[in-house]
């Protein structure tokens, strides 16, 4: 079945492993009613449910132990698999830090113009994005309403992105 969805042998085994943790995980009552109903045709079936959400679900555990974690070991994106063979677990293996310029060069371009904004818009727009507040707790800590803040900070962020797609 995993063969279907994938050409790549260490895949194929560790979702196939996943697909029996996660069996052996299972309430033994669903199992066994599963079984009562369709037999194992319908125990087959299951499986293959199972397989096919973890190798295209990024919320199954088999995404987390295995596929994320081999594809930012190597740098790729995540829609590339990067098979265990191709890459032994060492720390030579960890990609290098690469300091991405262009954004910081973005930040200092919306801190510019923020700094030329009126000083209301700026300070809000500021404690919302740069001190991770929601607007509820934002609402708390200035007695300003949500709505009057999110009115004003989508306002600042319409007027950065024209301001800084010219």
């Amino acid at each position: 079945m995993t063969y279907g969805l994938t050409t790549d042998k260490n895949e194929v085994d560790e979702v196939v492993q996943e697909c029996m943790l996660y069996f052996l995980q299972m309430n033994p009552d669903t199992l066994k009613g599963i079984y009562e109903k369709d037999g194992e045709k319908g125990l087959i079936s299951y499986g293959a449910v199972v397989i096919r959400r973890s190798l295209q679900s990024k919320n199954s555990p088999y995404y987390y132990k295995y596929k994320k974690y081999y594809t930012n070991l190597a740098g790729t994106s995540t829609s590339t698999l990067v098979s265990q063979d191709n890459y032994h677990k060492s720390i030579y293996n960890l990609p290098e830090e690469i300091v991405d310029n262009y954004k910081w060069q973005k930040l200092e371009e919306i801190d510019k113009q923020l700094d030329g904004m009126y000083w209301y818009d700026s300070t809000l727009f500021k404690m919302y994005y740069y001190e991770d507040n929601t607007l509820d707790s934002l609402a708390k800590k200035t007695g300003i309403s949500r709505n009057s803040l999110f009115t004003t900070i989508d306002n600042v962020r319409q007027l950065l992105k024209n301001k800084l797609n010219e």
